[in-house]
């Protein structure tokens, strides 16, 4: 796995979400995804779930900053 101390920024916590957290996850990325179901898909195996709106520009925008 590279040390590259990256992160990848998911809105929708589906289950195509989770795949691609797991592809992710095998490139050394951290992994923040946003959804408004506290226990979607994607909710235990990410680093970070922020419960949001994502078709709420402020909810995005926030999430934006949390993932810089």
């Amino acid at each position: 796995m590279l040390p590259l101390n990256k992160r990848l920024g998911i809105l929708g916590g589906g289950q195509l979400g989770r795949m691609m957290t797991v592809a992710a996850h095998r490139l050394g990325l951290k992994v923040f995804v946003l959804d408004p179901t506290p226990d979607c898909p994607c909710h235990g195996c990410v680093d970070e779930h922020v419960v949001g709106d994502f078709k709420n520009a402020q909810d995005i925008i926030k999430f934006c900053d949390q993932v810089k």
